[in-house]
């Protein structure tokens, strides 16, 4: 059973912890993190200690999933490479899209195929595509928008 809960700044050693990990997984599809842990962990601590809303998921072995927020954009959504297909991203992002009716946009790399399917099979568009200059690992990226709950938004202009 996994439990999702809003993260508290005592989680954020196993966020990084499990960011990483996911990060390390999928490393043949998406580049490898900059930094380490001791990078990660104070970012993100500092993400939650000024209230971008961290949602983490948990089961008896811990933490299995995580998504960090900010307003109008889903910044980071990762689940444990043990997990994987259970759903649990699918909770996350419904929980987005209750917090953030009004439409929500993420990153995505272009070599993650699989994430895009993900985003596109529940109402994600791509909409811009870039050479990755503006991420911190310089790798191609995509940009979605999902246009919220009951609108019909012009995506070429977000």
């Amino acid at each position: 059973m996994h439990q999702m809960r809003l993260a508290t700044v005592s989680d954020a050693a196993a966020i990084a912890e499990l960011f990483l990990a996911a990060r390390a997984h999928s490393i043949e599809t998406i580049p490898p993190v900059v930094g380490n842990y001791d990078r990660a962990f104070p970012w993100l601590e500092s993400r939650i200690k000024k209230g971008d809303p961290c949602w983490v998921m948990q089961d008896s072995i811990g933490l299995s999933a995580l998504m960090l927020l900010e307003p109008g954009w889903i910044d980071q959504l990762y689940v444990r490479p043990d997990v994987i297909g259970q759903g649990l991203g699918t909770r996350l992002l419904d929980k987005a899209k209750e917090t953030m009716p009004s439409g929500l946009r993420l990153w995505t790399f272009q070599s993650n195929v699989r994430a895009q399917n993900f985003y596109e099979q529940r109402g994600f568009v791509a909409v811009e595509w870039t050479d990755g200059s503006g991420n911190e690992e310089r790798e191609p990226d995509v940009r979605y928008v999902w246009s919220g709950v009951g609108d019909c938004v012009d995506t070429s202009v977000l």
